[in-house]
């Protein structure tokens, strides 16, 4: 019998029993957080892990107690990538095939939230470019060294409630910029790349998914000024479902190894998860659970897929 996880359910627990000597995984944002407890975790199970981050010396010192925990056989190696540089995505996204080993799971986690409005280095607006635009040039260059049954995994939000995509103003050039309503828009773009990748590639059988890993304190939320804090206030404590928990960080990486190695592939495909399970669509604006509509929509997904090859100046034919 299939065991049933949830909200508290922690990496270990999801993978505990499973073997992944032998599995080769990609996880961008090994820095800190969730993407540090996610290498840790899949390379205690054997696995081959490439990690990418924006400063590796951060990264070597933030992932000593994974590489003291790594079991027989598994690895981890570090690529130099800042998402907010396609430059350096594309740099990084070159070396790493040139080694021409393929791959069983991509882990797009690195992020920004909140943060005050700026510009990456391409002039795209810092959350939308980071982001989405980054691990999308990233991703997409990446998948012929995807296996037959292989999956990519995108982390989400249930931020991507505050905003759909604006796709007629992504880097906020007429419309006023809000922290939240950026990363809102980010976040919901990470939905439809995941469901656009999946069309795409499932006929491959590779399959995409996103998901919301659940609230957690980590430098993720570094930006968050009081001003910040009192305006989400009432969306962390009114909306249905009760006050907000704060997962910890094992728990906060455990929807990410359910949907990269235990979930179903047919049942995640194309899907927005959280809490280990596939999520409800939801369109109550006053409930924090669920996906909006608008982030599964196929035609919004394409839309945004024409959109983000006209700003990165790149076509893929994936399919």
């Amino acid at each position: 019998m299939a065991k049933t996880f949830g909200a508290e359910s922690t990496t270990d627990e999801v993978l505990e029993g499973v073997n992944l000597a032998g599995k080769r995984v990609l996880v961008t944002g090994v820095s800190a957080g969730l993407g540090v407890e996610t290498v840790r975790s899949l390379v205690a199970h054997g696995a081959e892990v490439v990690g990418t981050a924006r400063d590796l010396d951060k990264a070597r010192v933030a992932l000593k107690d994974a590489d003291a925990q790594r079991a027989k056989g598994a690895s981890i190696d570090l690529v130099e990538c800042d998402l907010a540089s396609l430059s350096s995505v594309r740099d990084a996204a070159g070396k790493i095939l040139a080694q021409g080993k393929p791959f069983d799971v991509i882990i797009a986690n690195a992020g920004v939230m909140a943060c005050p409005q700026g510009k990456t280095a391409d002039g795209f607006e810092t959350q939308f470019g980071t982001n989405h635009l980054g691990h999308f040039v990233l991703v997409n260059r990446l998948v012929p060294l995807l296996k037959q049954g292989a999956r990519i995994v995108v982390l989400s939000s249930a931020g991507h409630q505050m905003s759909d995509v604006d796709l007629d103003d992504p880097n906020f050039e007429r419309t006023e910029y809000r922290p939240f309503t950026g990363y809102g828009r980010s976040k919901t773009a990470n939905i439809l790349y995941a469901v656009a990748l999946d069309r795409r590639l499932k006929t491959r059988g590779v399959r995409a998914a996103a998901l919301h890993p659940g609230g957690i304190q980590t430098e993720l939320g570094r930006h968050m000024t009081a001003e910040l804090m009192q305006e989400m206030m009432p969306r962390w404590t009114q909306m249905k479902g009760g006050p907000m928990r704060f997962k910890n960080v094992p728990q906060g990486a455990a929807t990410t190894v359910w949907c990269s190695f235990v979930a179903p592939a047919e049942a995640i495909g194309g899907r927005y998860c959280e809490d280990c399970h596939v999520a409800e669509v939801n369109d109550d604006a006053t409930s924090r659970v669920g996906v909006r509509p608008y982030a599964l929509d196929p035609d919004r997904a394409e839309a945004l897929w024409r959109k983000s090859e006209a700003m990165v100046g790149e076509k893929f034919a994936l399919n």
